[in-house]
């Protein structure tokens, strides 16, 4: 791949990884033990949940240039 910015065909492959949202909610998890069992701590795992994005960028190593194919 060669930069758009300088020229450069030594570009490289690179991932950035973003994250948000929650994981396992201990407070749900509990009162769902409490009120179900073994089976309601599950519910710990109810709502919205933990989203992953992933995006890979070519890295220019010449000039830091970052950008998409």
């Amino acid at each position: 791949m060669k930069c758009p910015k300088c020229g450069c065909e030594n570009c490289q492959v690179t991932t950035e990884t973003t994250s948000k949202g929650k994981d396992f909610s201990v407070g749900k998890g509990c009162c769902g033990a409490l009120l179900l069992g073994p089976i309601g701590i599950l519910c710990g795992a109810c709502g919205k949940g933990k989203q992953i994005n992933s995006t890979t960028y070519w890295v220019c190593p010449q000039c830091g240039n970052k950008f998409k194919a």
